[in-house]
């Protein structure tokens, strides 16, 4: 942290602080323009009803609602084999278990998703000390229908579909939020998704650093490379980031 930055009296400081306050204000009527419209984009029809495996058997998606109308999918980046889940979508999912019972009251379950066999998920799990509900997409084509999993046919000179264009992405699992909706005759809709830096929203911890003096300290190119799983903060060496940025 600098040891020059501007140091004023309590005055200027409070001025400093409205002048600020005005912008944050700004901010806040424009989020609440945005959520507006994106509440008023049109849906999209599912056109399969994907098969999962889950911890309680197989399960399509329109029986993941659990009576709900909105379903919130986090896609987790844990691939068949992998050693553990992506770091950085582990740092997502450790916000999911203080959220789950908040949405649900308005309506929403939580559901995250990756392409690895559940019995590598369950042992990631565990590990993680989750509690929240984790489905395998092994067996369908729900990872790469919604463009967070890719196979090799699907790149085209280094790039893939990502974030809706093409776009050069390292990795063959990609991070992403995806929202479903129910209607009253059991029909599955497609909502809503956001990827790339438009997962920040499930990382409320950012929230809280973006406050701070020091704020996230992240050097350019290297994006999340900070971000370690929550079991490893003390041990671990400086990686790059498995997300981008």
């Amino acid at each position: 942290m600098s040891t020059t930055h501007p140091v004023v009296t309590r005055d200027r400081w409070i001025n400093a602080r409205k002048a600020l306050l005005a912008q944050e204000k700004e901010l806040t009527r424009l989020r609440d323009q945005v959520a507006s419209e994106r509440r008023a984009l049109p849906w999209a029809t599912l056109e399969q009803d994907y098969l999962f495996d889950t911890p309680a058997g197989a399960r399509r998606l329109s029986e993941l609602f659990q009576g709900r109308r909105q379903l919130l999918v986090q896609h987790f980046m844990l691939g068949p084999g992998w050693e553990q889940g992506c770091k950085s979508c582990s740092f997502m999912a450790d916000h999911l278990d203080g959220m789950a019972p908040h949405l649900a009251q308005r309506d929403i379950t939580l559901l995250v998703v990756s392409r690895a066999p559940l019995a590598e998920i369950e042992a990631f799990k565990r590990r993680m000390g989750w509690r929240f509900d984790w489905a395998s997409s092994n067996g369908n084509d729900f990872n790469r229908d919604f463009h967070v999993s890719f196979a090799p046919e699907d790149r085209v000179d280094g790039e893939v579909y990502y974030n809706f264009h093409m776009t050069p992405f390292p990795k063959e699992e990609a991070p992403g939020i995806s929202v479903f909706c129910k209607d009253e005759a059991g029909q599955v809709f497609h909502s809503y998704s956001t990827f790339g830096r438009g997962v920040e929203v499930m990382m409320g911890a950012y929230s809280l650093i973006d406050l701070t003096p020091k704020g996230r300290d992240e050097l350019t190119g290297q994006g999340m490379a900070w971000v370690r799983h929550h079991d490893r903060y003390e041990s671990a060496a400086p990686a790059p980031s498995c997300c981008g940025g």
